[in-house]
Parts: C-alpha cells; structure tokens; sequence
C-alpha cells in the first residue's frame, strides 16, 4: 500500500471525492466518524433502497407482474411510490388477517341481521352469547331451559354455541363461556376480506411500474451512497485555516499508486506527500489469492481480516480446512449431496452472472469432495457399511478402521499446529530479525525431532536412545532456554525459558486434545447414518407398499436431520480449530479495516 496526506480547499472537496471515485484507487480514511440523525435517516434510506431492490427482482419474476404499465420517470419517485404501495399491502395484509380471525369467531354464530338485534335491544329484549363443552352443553342442558329461554345456534366438534333470550337487568349464571355479542355476522366479514384482497391485487400495479423502474431505483440508491461516502469523508477530514482547508489521508494498492499520482498532479491546488505505511497506521488490507485459496477467503473473513505487513494465512489454512471438513463428515453419501449441491450453485451463479454464488459453490464442491472421499475411506456411505460388500473384496482391507482414525486425527493436528509454528518464526525472523526466532525454531526443533524419533523405524538409526536425536534435543532445548529473549541476562533467559517451557507444553497437549473432535464428529455421523437406516427396517410393518411408505418416510426424516446436524458441525468445528489453533500458533494480528477504495457504479 501507498499512503497519501491530502491537502486541499474544503470548497474542492465535492468535486475532488468524484474524480476520486471515478478513479476508483483510492481508499479514504474516515475512522471515528460518528453520524449524525440526518446520516442514520440516509443510511436507513441505502438500507431500504437495497430491500427494494432485492424484493422487485423476486416481484418480477412472479405472475403478479405486468409489463403493460409505464415505469416511473425517476427512480426517487419509483422508490416513494414502491414504499408507500408496500406500506398499504402490509396494512392490508394485516387487515385480512384480523378480518378472517373474525370471521372464524362469528361463524358459529350463523346469519343474522344487526339492525333486528338493534331493535329487539331497544324493546328490552337482550340476547346473550355463550358457548361451552358439548358434554356439558348436553349434561346442564335440561336445568338451564327451566330457568332461561335458550336456543342452540350451532354445533361444533368440541364446543356447543347458544344464545339465552333476556332482559338488560336479568342475571344469569351458567358454566359456560359468555363472550361479547358480535357487531356483525361472517358474511359481512368475508366480504369485507374480499374487498380487502381486491384493494391489495390493484397494488400490483404500482408494484409492477417500480420493477420496470429497477434500474432507476438501483441507480438512486448508488447517488444516496456517494453522498454518505463525502459526508463521511467530510465528517472525518481535519479542519484547518478556519475551515477553508481539509486536510485527509488516503491509501492506494502500490501497483496503482503511479495513476493516483498522475491524478493528484494534475488536479489543481492540492498538495499531497507520498509515503509507506507504518507500523503505528491503521492500513487497510487487500487480499490478493490463488483461485484456490481465494475460494477460501471467505472463511478467514468471518474472523478477521490479517493486519497489514503480516502474512495472510489463507493460503496455509485452506487445505487443513478442507481435510478437516471432510473428516468431519465422513460420510461419502452425504459428500456427494453436498458436492452436487455445490455444483447447481455453481452452475447458477455462471447463469446470473453473480460470482459470490459462483464461488460458493466450488467451495461447497471442494469441502463436499473431501466428505464424500473421507466417507468413502471410513467406509460409509449413506450408514450402509461398505466393509459388508462382498463385491469390492480386497478394497474392504484398506478401509480406515476408527483405530486409524483416531490417531490420523491427532497427527493431523500435529502437523497443523507445527505448520503454524514454522510460519510463526519466518514472520518473527522477518519482522524483527533472525535472533528473535531462535526460541521458536528451538521448539520446532524438538517437536520434530521427537516425532522423527518415535515414527521412523529403529533400524535408521533415529531414536529416543541415539545420539543424533540427543544431539538434536540438546539444540533445541538451549535455543528453547536461553534465545526467548535476546539482550538479556542468560540466567533472567533461562529462568523465562522454563517458564514458557511449562506455558507451552501445556497449550500445545490442549491444542492436540482439541482436534480429536475430527474424529469424535466424523464418527458419530456415520454411526446415527447406520442407526437410522436400522429403525427404517426395524419401525416398518410388514405390509405391502405401507412398509416401503414408512420406511421412506423415516429414512428422508432421519437422514434429513442427520445431514443438517452433519454439515453444521463440519463447518463449524474445522473453523474452531482455525481460528483458535492454527492462528494463535502461527501468530496472527488481526486488522478490521479492508481496503475500499471510492468506486462509481460503473468501475465497481
């Protein structure tokens, strides 16, 4: 990145921040803004612009839309109309739903004229509303006649409802539920539904001009979010010479830095200095990928972007990722799903042109893959065990039992862990010299030679008892004591080194502990795969069609949920392991800022 301290005229600052988005190189620092009432109202109205939006291209391609209607003529006017269409529709809405609440109330109550009621009411005749429980509508039944006038209304699959005839002044005790005599009988309410729904289809219309007008609102939106972008670079810029000057930084991509500088050359009265960002400044950060890694960019963002001058760890950590993913799932039956469903995303986002979907979907293909393979491997497919297929013979021999994958999945996080060490010390050695190091490439050291020890055969000459690996413990095990700290006293060293010694051997057997939940996961799947497709077989009556019918319904519902609880743990846990392992052993400095320059529309 290249940094830039931008002075100019304040009266310049709206023609400046154009040509700057026209540009569209530079990024503008506006950290600390604090926005006003006015602004949260604009950041409120983008907000709504961008709903509107999406809730017109789904309008659109609904049989409610009709291409016979003009669009508006601009786009704020497209967006008032659509607000205000959406506020009557939703009103509406809500009116239907009381309406046929209503109407449900009032339709035991049968047809009956308001006006009649009125009448009787006012010659001192009261009828009063009741219903109850059938059983004790039938058991009281004979006791209430002797001592009110009551007609039976309606029957209905639980509650009797009737009415007793009165006086205003008459009391009446009855066990049953009296409830306020109704205004109006369900034919009118019914009616009043239809007219309601016939008023919210000819909203329709104004619906259908607003999405012809799409473009317009879109474009209106993008005008709203340039006057927010020079708010907030006003609002953040440093005043002087009484507010006739601004003076605001900016941040260019190195490569490009030649085009902002031809730029700010050519623009008249403004001075700039040109310099390379620092370790006290807040850069901002562009990741640049492999089409690979970049697929996993995505993941690392959920955490935080790396700080500027740091490694980016996506490229280190997508590859566990995926491995990690996969053996999670463990299950070649669910992989497969996942890979196919991966690959309709990505065939979709090539349709509508949207690369966010696009490379969803090769990321979904790539982690569905390593399910599908892991799957394979343990020998599940779908909870059929393939270790029972006769057909694949010799194959079954190679087929990874839990007693490999328990240890595969702590040496896997052996190597993750050690991996994230390494590029620990080359950052270290990088930033702050080859000595500072030292300490970590003692632990390195050890760790590596103690596996080497334990894992290559005896006959090489490499064990826990020979020389070379004592010779090789013994180097780093003073690297480890007395280069943590460099310029200081060897003692003050030692006496740290012991200390982080105890610190470190306790997180790294944590670290480890923590990544026999690959296998604890990987392995649960599989087992409530199989489980299901017993109770399948084992709920199911032997009867003809019913039996297929059942089973079907169970094994969907079954395996439905288990791929769900599947894919959920699968993504979350190798995120875990990223995010809290991988980063704290490599050292990773977090940045929240992203390089976003000021764009137009057009060059976005």
């Amino acid at each position: 990145m290249s940094k830039y301290d931008l002075v100019l005229y304040a009266g310049q600052s709206h023609d400046f921040i154009e040509r700057l988005r026209e540009l569209g190189l530079v990024d503008i620092t506006t950290t600390g803004w604090d926005p006003t009432d006015e602004d949260r109202q604009l950041l409120l109205s983008i907000e709504n612009h961008t709903k509107a939006v999406q809730a017109l291209k789904s309008f659109r391609e609904s049989e409610r839309f009709t291409s016979s209607v003009a669009p508006f003529a601009t786009g704020e006017e497209a967006f008032e109309h659509y607000t205000a269409a959406q506020q009557q529709a939703t009103a509406l809405q809500n009116e239907i739903t009381r309406l046929q609440k209503t109407a449900d109330e009032l339709r035991p109550w049968g047809e009956f004229s308001v006006e009649t009621l009125r009448k009787l009411t006012e010659k001192g005749i009261l009828l009063r509303y009741f219903f109850t429980n059938r059983s004790v509508y039938e058991r009281e039944i004979e006791g209430w006649s002797e001592r009110y006038t009551i007609e039976l209304i309606s029957e209905g699959e639980a509650n009797n409802y009737f009415v007793v005839v009165t006086h205003p002044d008459e009391e009446i005790v009855l066990d049953a539920q009296e409830v306020k005599a109704p205004t109006m009988d369900y034919r009118q309410a019914e009616q009043q539904i239809e007219q309601a729904r016939t008023r919210l289809s000819e909203l329709d219309k104004e619906f259908s001009r607003a999405a012809l007008s799409l473009d317009a609102i879109r474009q209106h939106g993008a005008e709203l979010s340039r006057r927010l972008e020079e708010i907030r670079v006003n609002s953040t810029a440093q005043s002087e010479a009484d507010g006739s000057l601004l003076i605001l930084e900016g941040w260019a991509e190195a490569a490009e830095s030649e085009k902002v500088d031809a730029l700010l050359t050519e623009y008249p009265d403004v001075l700039y200095i040109k310099s390379d960002p620092t370790p006290e400044d807040d850069t901002p950060v562009k990741l640049r990928n492999r089409p690979f890694a970049h697929l996993f960019e995505v993941i690392g963002a959920m955490y935080a972007m790396p700080k500027y001058g740091t490694i980016d760890l996506t490229r280190f950590f997508a590859p566990f990722y995926m491995i990690f993913f996969g053996f999670c799932l463990a299950e070649g039956g669910y992989g497969l799903l996942i890979l196919l469903g991966g690959l309709f995303a990505t065939i979709m986002g090539k349709k509508k042109g949207s690369m966010a979907m696009k490379e969803i979907g090769q990321l979904t293909m790539l982690c569905g893959g390593s399910g599908m393979v892991f799957g394979l491997l343990s020998g599940s497919f779908f909870g059929l065990q393939m270790a029972q297929w006769e057909w694949l013979g010799n194959l079954r021999d190679y087929l990874l039992t839990p007693n490999i994958l328990f240890p595969l999945s702590i040496v896997l996080g052996a190597i993750q862990v050690v991996f994230a060490m390494m590029i620990n010390a080359f950052v270290t050695a990088r930033s702050f010299g080859f000595k500072y190091a030292l300490a970590q490439i003692g632990w390195i050291i050890v760790l590596v030679g103690s596996a080497s020890a334990y894992l290559l055969p005896e006959r090489m000459g490499f064990s826990f008892s020979s020389v070379p690996y004592l010779v090789v413990l013994c180097l780093g095990l003073v690297l480890m004591l007395f280069f943590n700290s460099p310029g200081k006293n060897p003692f003050v060293n030692f006496g740290l080194g012991l200390w982080n010694t105890y610190n470190n051997v306790s997180g790294l057997v944590g670290d480890l502990l923590s990544y026999i939940r690959l296998f604890a996961i990987g392995l649960s799947g599989g087992i409530l795969a199989m489980v299901f497709n017993q109770l399948a077989v084992g709920m199911s009556p032997d009867i003809p069609v019913v039996k297929q019918l059942v089973m079907l319904i169970i094994l969907l519902l079954g395996h439905g949920i288990n791929l769900f609880m599947c894919v959920l743990s699968s993504f979350v846990h190798p995120l875990r392991l990223t995010f809290v392992e991988f980063y704290k052993n490599a050292g990773f400095e977090a940045s929240n800022r992203v390089f976003t320059p000021l764009k137009n529309e057009s060059n976005k």
